[in-house]
Order: C-alpha cells, then sequence, then structure tokens
C-alpha cells in the first residue's frame, strides 16, 4: 500500500497546484495515480481526508533536523512554513481550509488537524528551550508560535506578498527577544541549548 499512497498523495498535491481543492475528487485522484477508487475509498473516505493527509505529508517534507541552536531551528522551521505558503498545492490547501471552515465540519476537522500538525515542530522547540532555561519559564508557548507563524500567514495568504528569508529571520529575533530568559539573554546567532 506505500506505493499505492504515495501515488494517490502525489496526484492530490498535483490537482491542489493546478486547480484547487475544488479540482480534488476520488476520481479524479484515481485516474491521475492509476489507483482504484474502490482503494481511494477504503483509506480516504472523503475528500478532506485525501487533502488532509497530501498537505500533512507535505508539512513532513520542509522539516529540517534540529541542530540544538535554538535560534537556527526557529529559522528553519519557520522557513519550512514560508516554503510551504510559497508552494502551489499548499497555499491553495490553506486558503480553502480557511474559506470552507466555517461551514464545512469536514473542513472545520482538517483546519484543527493542520494546525496541530503545523505548530508541533515550533513546539518541540520551544517547550525544549523553555525546559533549559534559554526561554522564560513562564512563557506562553501558544502565544510565541502565533507570534512566530502568524505574521508569515497574514503576509502571504491576507497581503499575498513574497515572504523572504531575512523577513522570517526578523519574525525569530523578534519572538526570542521577547521571551529569552533574563539568565541567558536574547539568544543570538551561533548560541546553543545548555543541554546540547
Amino acid at each position: 500500500m506505500t506505493r499505492s499512497r504515495q501515488a494517490a498523495l502525489s496526484a492530490v498535491q498535483e490537482l491542489l497546484a493546478e486547480e484547487g481543492w475544488t479540482g480534488v475528487t476520488h476520481v479524479a485522484v484515481a485516474a491521475r495515480s492509476g489507483i482504484g477508487r474502490t482503494t481511494l475509498y477504503r483509506h480516504w473516505p472523503d475528500v478532506a481526508s485525501l487533502i488532509h493527509d497530501a498537505i500533512v505529508q507535505r508539512i513532513g517534507q520542509v522539516r529540517t533536523a534540529r541542530t540544538g541552536d535554538l535560534r537556527a531551528d526557529l529559522i528553519s522551521e519557520l522557513n519550512g512554513l514560508r516554503r510551504l505558503l510559497h508552494d502551489p498545492a499548499s497555499e491553495r490547501t490553506m486558503r480553502a481550509v480557511l474559506e470552507r471552515a466555517p461551514f464545512d465540519p469536514a473542513f472545520a476537522s482538517l483546519k484543527e488537524t493542520l494546525y496541530r500538525s503545523g505548530s508541533a515542530g515550533f513546539r518541540a522547540i520551544l517547550e525544549a528551550a523553555t525546559r533549559s532555561g534559554e526561554l522564560q519559564p513562564d512563557t506562553d508557548i501558544a502565544m510565541a508560535i502565533d507570534q512566530l507563524a502568524g505574521p508569515l500567514i497574514y503576509r502571504r495568504l491576507f497581503v499575498g506578498l513574497d515572504i523572504e528569508e531575512k523577513y522570517a529571520e526578523a519574525i525569530v529575533d523578534s519572538v526570542l527577544r521577547l521571551h529569552a530568559s533574563p539568565i541567558s539573554g536574547a539568544p543570538h546567532r551561533g548560541h546553543r541549548r545548555k543541554d546540547s
């Protein structure tokens, strides 16, 4: 099933990039991937589940290995989001989810699971930094994630502007200045966690 799954999800990503979420149907995915509709329905009973798995896979593909350097790891994670926002399939999916979630329970559930998947990397990095003393012990992790990801999502999905790497770096630096532990000071280039 691994090869069939990959073929199906690749087809979903292609259809998203070309036509948006309305182009993703079991019929279209079957035709594009060569996977039978019965198999597709068995593993993905609705379109939202197809889109979910395709985008979660994409999120995993843009993640990089942790280095132990708080600033570098946050920049890497934020650059992964930046690449997703510039990827036609991912960008169109995010726009569709925002549009349909208030009216479609399947897309509302998709929005929630995509948020959890997309924020998991940030959460792991920030929680580790809080434990190591690099960030203040009372750091609101959810708010810090919003402060990191929010500007990029707003800039790309609502304003329609491109996002440069320097912009992502500036966001990380501003968030670290807000939440750095008074003992460790604001993390800077080359700063490594105490437990690394």
